[in-house]
């Protein structure tokens, strides 16, 4: 297997969990022998896709993961920023003919419930280490 190198960037909202999935993705990508290369902190998940991008643009990434939570308010802001953020991180990948991983957790859940999927850090790496041997 070639040895894949990744980005990961991360959310720093909610980041006692986005850090904990952000341990969860480093443990997988030890386990699965790949190296995250590279890892960008933005403010929030909305905040993403222009990290996500420089990434994309060098020629020794081969894949990104995104690792975020967003959690329920008291409005719909949370459907929203994972909406637009989605859609923008799927057309990045298809742009770049680049693997980006959605490890993004949420919208329209709680604290607790986003607790309970800091999992989704290893599942991002995992996605994209499939979509990367699929593609080869």
């Amino acid at each position: 297997m070639k040895a894949y190198r990744l980005g990961m960037v991360v959310s720093e909202f909610n980041f006692d969990i986005t850090s904990m999935m952000m341990e969860r993705a480093k443990a997988e990508a030890k386990f699965l022998d790949v190296e995250i290369a590279e890892t960008i902190y933005v403010p929030g998940v909305f905040d993403m896709p222009l990290a996500i991008k420089k990434l994309l643009m060098k020629e020794d990434i081969d894949a990104v993961i995104t690792l975020g939570a967003v959690i329920e308010g008291e409005t719909e802001h949370d459907e929203v920023v994972v909406a637009h953020a989605s859609r923008k991180i799927a057309d990045l990948a298809l742009e770049f003919n680049k693997p980006v991983s959605l490890g993004i957790t949420g919208p329209g859940m709680t604290r607790l419930q986003a607790e309970s999927r800091i999992e989704k850090g290893r599942d991002a790496v995992d996605a994209a280490v499939k979509m990367l041997k699929n593609l080869e």
